[in-house]
């Protein structure tokens, strides 16, 4: 478990690192705009292109610490046992849909390559944005199957 927190550690400090650079180039675009009547030519493209990634990347370690939404308003009366399983059986089913949805982003990014589809202002080329998802979606999924197997840890771990 200890290499599935690094990488997702790992993960969440890229896609960090991409949010802070989406909002510098959006901060420089919008004083370029308002002091010399310039944008970023293609900053909406670039904006959109590193959130898909960011998103992608930031949701492992929000599986691992359990930061994905439950709702127990039926489950909160069972015993913690059947509340156990449950989770275990949720965990498994964001796994198996986290599988799903790298497969499908995958073949997305292999459909705009032989496509050759690009982005309308900058031509950068739209198979990026579909590949840069998968590394977070499969790390999400091996996350929430290994808890699905193994379960949860009793404290889930937020860093300082």
């Amino acid at each position: 478990m200890k290499i599935l927190e690094n990488l997702s550690k790992l993960s969440a400090i890229l896609a960090g690192l991409l949010m802070t650079a989406i909002t510098l180039l959006t901060c420089v675009s919008i004083i370029g705009r308002e002091t010399l009547g310039k944008t970023v030519p293609g900053d909406f493209e670039l904006v959109g292109l590193a959130t898909g990634a960011a998103v992608g990347l930031f949701m492992p370690l929000c599986q691992l610490q359990r930061g994905n939404i439950i709702v127990d308003f039926f489950t909160a009366r069972v015993p913690h046992r059947v509340n156990a399983q449950l989770d275990r059986l949720g965990a498994l089913l964001l796994g198996l849909c986290f599988v799903l949805l790298a497969w499908r982003a995958g073949l997305g990014g292999l459909n705009s390559w032989q496509t050759s589809s690009s982005t309308m202002l900058l031509g950068v080329p739209e198979w990026y944005a579909y590949v840069t998802m998968v590394p977070g979606f499969l790390l999400t999924a091996v996350v929430a199957l290994h808890q699905a197997v193994f379960g949860f840890r009793a404290e889930p771990e937020i860093p300082a």
